[in-house]
């Protein structure tokens, strides 16, 4: 039988970009009679759909994905996967390199292919950590947006002069450990 497998880093990718529909319409006309997807992030060791599929597969099956980087996330992990699934007699169709099966070959062209995702994976890594650390330099701030500003959280502060962390959690919307957490950087300062 021949198993499709689909991911996308995050729900909302889904429908953006490399999204699940267009993965499943090439696994689809590579020949996939079932297809499993998953919505979660590669560098997620859990991957509910993928270990499911990994428990399904027999010898004679093919697994196909659209790209390396659908369930391997190093080098190493892939090499793992893929070595356990020629061991079992599973053959696996890379879409984008081709179909990978248990000879020297095939294992010398998976070999290679797949120290080029992992360079791939580690060079978009370091491109996004350049490109923050040159934001923060410019000023960017990164992080959440605080929930209460300055002015705020000094009114707060003085509020506890006469009432409990309860009061002035239901009379500003601060929450006791907001509070908490203000008041001991307070002292520091």
């Amino acid at each position: 039988m021949k198993y499709g497998y689909a991911r996308v880093s995050t729900k909302t990718q889904a429908t953006q970009g490399n999204s699940l529909e267009d993965q499943i319409r090439m696994l689809k006309e590579a020949g996939a009679e079932e297809i499993i997807t998953d919505a979660f992030t590669g560098t997620k060791v859990d991957r509910p759909g993928f270990s499911e599929l990994l428990s399904k597969l027999e010898s004679g099956d093919e697994l196909i994905v659209c790209k390396l980087d659908r369930f391997a996330r190093t080098a190493s992990e892939g090499s793992e996967i893929i070595r356990d699934l020629l061991d079992r007699g599973i053959s696996v169709n890379i879409l984008n390199l081709g179909l990978l099966n248990n000879t020297p070959t095939g294992r010398l062209i998976f070999q290679i292919f797949l120290s080029f995702a992992e360079f791939e994976r580690d060079q978009i890594i370091e491109r996004t950590q350049t490109g923050r650390k040159i934001a923060m330099e410019n000023g960017t701030k990164m992080g959440r947006n605080l929930k209460f500003n300055t002015d705020q959280l000094a009114h707060a502060l003085e509020l506890l002069d006469s009432h409990s962390y309860t009061e002035v959690e239901h009379l500003t919307g601060i929450s006791v450990s907001t509070l908490a957490r203000a008041k001991r950087k307070a002292k520091l300062a």
